[in-house]
């Protein structure tokens, strides 16, 4: 189950790269795995090391600066392609808690809140300005505020955005489905022992 999420500040990781899908995130051969662990050296692999498994200096989360970053601020339609709950997995197994795009895929916009992700969606003009921002101050910080529902810039600037009210209190409890679920067990036995199980009537119906 994801920890709790609170509100926290952090450094870009900027990945311009338009129509990232999945399989670009974490490669297929990757997906036996039902451990998070030791997901994060697959993450974006195919992209991240060379032919020999070396990593590749050049791309930008194997850049040691890049390291304690929180934030990936990604390009349009990010998380496109097949459902794998492995790529939030893998994007948090590194580091990541949030990204900020002018758009998810849908399914993997579902899967990361149910999986401690928080996808944020920004719209054009802001996502340029944080591609400037981050030419112009690489270590300028952005704070995110699920609670607040907002994403405090430098220069006293926020930014609001909209994420379920049912994700939200999820992904602020650290829980998912099950979890709240079972938070309410009691409640659902009581139900059931004052509501007899319903008999079907209908002609023939035990046959």
């Amino acid at each position: 189950m994801p920890e709790p999420f609170s509100s926290f500040s952090s450094a870009l990781i900027p990945l311009p790269a338009e129509n990232v899908d999945t399989d670009q995130i974490i490669p297929a051969r990757f997906l036996k795995t039902t451990e998070r662990s030791g997901l994060a050296d697959a993450l974006f692999y195919d992209w991240r090391y060379d032919e020999q498994g070396e990593p590749k200096p050049d791309f930008i989360i194997n850049k040691p600066e890049m390291q304690g970053r929180q934030v990936l601020l990604a390009g349009d339609n990010f998380g496109a392609g097949s459902s794998r709950e492995h790529a939030p997995w893998a994007l948090t197994s590194w580091g990541i808690r949030a990204i900020l795009s002018t758009s998810f895929a849908d399914i993997f916009r579902n899967n990361s809140l149910k999986n401690g992700l928080l996808p944020i969606v920004v719209d054009e003009d802001t996502h340029r300005r944080l591609f400037e921002q981050f030419a112009a101050k690489p270590d300028a910080e952005v704070s995110i505020d699920l609670e607040g529902q907002v994403v405090h810039l430098q220069g006293d600037q926020d930014i609001s955005f909209e994420v379920d009210a049912f994700a939200r209190r999820m992904l602020l409890d650290g829980k998912d489905e099950i979890g709240w679920l079972l938070d309410r067990s009691a409640a659902i036995d009581a139900w059931e022992a004052a509501n007899p199980a319903r008999v079907d009537t209908r002609p023939n119906a035990a046959a």
